[in-house]
């Protein structure tokens, strides 16, 4: 199930862009989002992503990569539990759990017809939720290798959180499409 916690205090404040020059925490989203929409082009898969804490911002970045339209099926912002449970099909339970991440991208899959889902649960902040402090997230992916979650802990006001959450997930998500098969029929 869910991997072992990454702490990350800063992300992405500055990044190399491999040329040498640095790239803002905006740039590197938009780079991450350019490589996922290169590698669900070339493999031919629709992806979908379920976000809580973020709010859409992930979906934000996604539907401006190049050629959206062609790979990206959409997605569900289930900012309250209810909506996860009744629209995603997470058990009800707690929400901030690896369990709840993915279930929320199976959910999404399933819902859109989605090969990949990506997914987000967490504590944006500023106070803490079911007993997690502000900056705990999981994030869920779900592919035709089953599915996965990861645990960070981001430090920042909820607007860093929710930045850091959404690289956090842009990057899961491209790391998953780097490595997906469309298996033979």
């Amino acid at each position: 199930m869910g991997e072992p916690a990454h702490y990350y205090p800063g992300m992405s404040e500055r990044a190399n862009d491999g040329s040498g020059g640095n790239l803002n925490a905006g740039e590197v989203l938009e780079s991450v989002a350019r490589r996922i929409s290169a590698a669900a082009a070339h493999s031919g898969v629709r992806v979908a992503v379920a976000e809580s804490l973020t709010g859409g911002a992930i979906s934000t970045h996604l539907s401006a990569a190049r050629d959206s339209s062609e790979w990206f099926a959409g997605a569900v912002v289930a900012y309250e539990s209810s909506v996860k449970f009744e629209v995603l099909g997470v058990e009800p339970g707690p929400v901030v759990t690896a369990e709840c991440a993915e279930q929320m991208a199976r959910g999404v899959a399933a819902l859109l017809g989605a090969d990949v889902a990506v997914s987000v649960t967490g504590v944006g902040g500023p106070g803490s939720e079911e007993g997690h402090p502000a900056g705990t997230v999981y994030v869920g992916v779900a592919g035709h290798h089953g599915s996965r979650s990861r645990l960070f802990h981001f430090d920042g006001d909820p607007s860093s959180v929710v930045e850091r959450t959404t690289e956090a997930a842009l990057r899961e998500l491209a790391d998953e499409l780097a490595m997906h098969r469309i298996p033979a029929d």
